[in-house]
């Protein structure tokens, strides 16, 4: 069974029950939040059970407390039902479901379905990325300047917080940036060439995983905001079209 396939089949189902949910809040029995929940730990389930159905052998990791497998398996599945949950919540058309594959620690798959577009962004390692199965690559523009930035910020944090001053350090050299709620749409938005780099040092290896080897296949450059190697397990990420734009980031954030 072709794990690209079987990743891309799992977002478009996860997808699916988030618009099921999502028409579900006009009822009044339950607050957004709770509905919110059960969305997310719903889309999470049918995901788990369509890819442990082929792959029953391997390990999984999803953003609501999904952990499952022996740990001697190489092939862990990195899933995030529902990126974007305060969108969801308030109905922002800006969330989507993240699914990653990785083999012995390295990035293999990635797919991330953005229900409100009915778009499907997907990679797999050598073989570049597409949207709606057509290929993207990234922008090629090299100054901060001219440049569209993303970036993630802590929930709740203060003017005072390292990443609120970085972000406000990138506003005055950049010429847009944006906080937007959802890594992986970012991470998808610097693959396609509609935002040239995305920064954060709060996000979980499900945020990530799959934006990050969709950007690299789509010629993008992921590395830690130090430009140091990025480890999925670490919470700081840079991401950008990989030109002289991400050395002027480097400098910026640090």
């Amino acid at each position: 069974m072709d794990f690209l396939e079987t990743a891309c089949e799992a977002a478009r189902i996860g997808g699916g029950i988030l618009d099921e949910w999502a028409h579900k809040f006009t009822a009044r029995e339950k607050s957004p939040a709770d509905l919110v929940t059960e969305a997310d730990v719903a889309s999470q389930k049918a995901i788990f059970e369509f890819i442990e159905a082929r792959y029953p052998d391997h390990r999984f990791l999803g953003e609501e407390g999904l952990t499952h497998g022996d740990a001697s398996c190489p092939y862990r599945w990195v899933i995030d039902p529902l990126d974007g949950t305060s969108n969801y919540v308030h109905r922002f058309p800006y969330y989507a479901v993240s699914i990653g594959l990785e083999e012995a620690g390295e990035l293999i798959v990635g797919a991330i379905y953005d229900p409100n577009r009915d778009e499907l962004f997907a990679a797999e390692k050598g073989k570049g990325a597409t949207l709606n199965g057509e290929p993207i690559s990234v922008s090629d523009r090299g100054e901060l300047g001219q440049a569209l930035c993303m970036a993630s910020l802590p929930v709740r944090s203060t003017r005072e917080h390292p990443a609120v001053q970085r972000f406000l350090q990138v506003l005055e050299a950049g010429q847009h940036v944006q906080r937007t709620g959802s890594a992986a749409l970012n991470l998808c938005g610097v693959a396609c060439g509609r935002v040239d780099a995305f920064w954060s040092q709060s996000l979980k290896p499900w945020d990530m995983a799959a934006g990050v080897i969709i950007v690299r296949e789509a010629g993008g450059l992921v590395t830690k905001i130090e430009d140091g190697t990025f480890d999925l397990e670490e919470p700081n990420l840079l991401a950008s079209n990989g030109t002289t734009l991400h050395g002027q980031l480097v400098d910026v954030l640090n």
